[in-house]
């Protein structure tokens, strides 16, 4: 598995959120009691960021924070149950334009088209090539380092598809690209079919014929009134500030397998001198290699979750020529070995 696509030549701005994901994952801790600051400020995000309804998140930071929930909550399937039960409301505009569109096709071309609102590092698509295809992709984010965020839109998804059309939807296939040994048995109840785990696209298929359903709340006066406001949000989206640490990252992904991911290789790549680097990284308060270290870090214990693959292949997908290298960084970072990790997190 790649751990990088290419990047375009333009290097792309941090990709941000609205942040009601991470405010629910928030909401559900503090229901079980769960001090929520260490959790917070280990997915990079501030006690502030999540109270704030106004402020926007790092689309990452919120992946992040959903992955630490269930670990702190002793979910395996936190991103499933998560998105049962919030209000679709929530979602806000978006949610408001889509459900008031004439057909369901039409609604969730319209999601795809304003997704960004939302969500920057998300791209919601619908086709009906091979029946009725409804699928997102991850924009400027490793969609690898992820598993419950996917799996809360799975089901957000599917809940819109089922509130807009007023039936219990069932999709004939259901695709996830992150690694499960099996569908839970609470979650196949709910979508009606297996999961097909470790695949090469997220998306659920249904026949052709349901994106033709009608919209119980379709209202196409209402439509064009609120397709006017969401272009105007989307326009306010255009214009955002470019974090020299996530161009930093960017890199550090493309050049780890290689062992190249050092200061001087990486600034050369985003043509400026090393000490140009280190000032730029310094006015965001982070050092090269304090990024590196994160980096590393984050992706060791999101592919040691992944049961299929070796230790030895994430050592060097992190960039250590020797397994024992990466085992004495590991243990430094968690105080425990590779395998003990895998073991604690019952991965076979």
């Amino acid at each position: 598995m790649k751990i990088a696509k290419r990047l375009a030549s333009t290097l792309p701005s941090i990709p941000s959120s609205a942040g009601g994901i991470a405010r629910l994952a928030c909401a559900r801790m503090r229901d079980a009691q769960i001090e929520l600051a260490p959790i917070v400020s280990a997915a990079g995000l501030t006690i502030d960021d999540v109270e704030d309804r106004k402020r926007r998140i790092d689309a990452r930071a919120q992946i992040r924070l959903l992955e630490l929930a269930a670990r702190e909550l002793q979910d395996d399937c936190f991103g499933f149950h998560l998105a049962q039960g919030f209000e679709l409301g929530e979602i806000g505009l978006l949610y408001y334009v889509m459900a008031s569109s004439e057909h369901l096709g039409d609604a969730l071309q319209i999601g795809g088209r304003y997704c960004a609102i939302n969500n920057e590092g998300v791209r919601l698509r619908a086709s009906l090539e091979r029946g009725f295809a409804i699928g997102f992709e991850y924009v400027n984010i490793d969609r690898s380092s992820d598993r419950h965020h996917a799996e809360f839109w799975l089901i957000a998804l599917l809940r819109i598809c089922r509130a807009l059309t007023d039936g219990r939807l069932a999709p004939m296939q259901i695709k996830l690209k992150h690694y499960r040994r099996e569908t839970p048995l609470d979650v196949r109840s709910l979508v009606g079919c297996d999961i097909e785990f470790a695949a090469d696209r997220d998306e659920m298929l249904f026949p052709s014929q349901i994106a033709a359903l009608p919209s119980v709340g379709a209202d196409l006066h209402l439509n064009k009134i609120l397709l006017q406001y969401a272009d105007e949000a989307l326009s306010n989206r255009a214009s955002r500030r470019t974090s020299v640490r996530s161009r930093v990252e960017d890199q550090i992904a493309q050049l780890l397998p290689h062992g190249k991911a050092n200061a001087e290789e990486v600034a050369r790549r985003l043509g400026m001198s090393r000490r140009t680097l280190a000032r730029a990284l310094s006015s965001e308060s982070v050092g090269f290699s304090n990024v590196l270290e994160a980096f590393r870090i984050a992706h060791a214990r999101r592919y040691l979750e992944e049961a299929e693959r070796p230790i030895s292949e994430i050592a060097w997908l992190l960039g250590y020529s020797e397994l024992s290298s990466f085992t004495h960084a590991f243990v430094r970072w968690t105080g425990v070995t590779p395998k003990a990790y895998r073991a604690s997190n019952d991965v076979q």
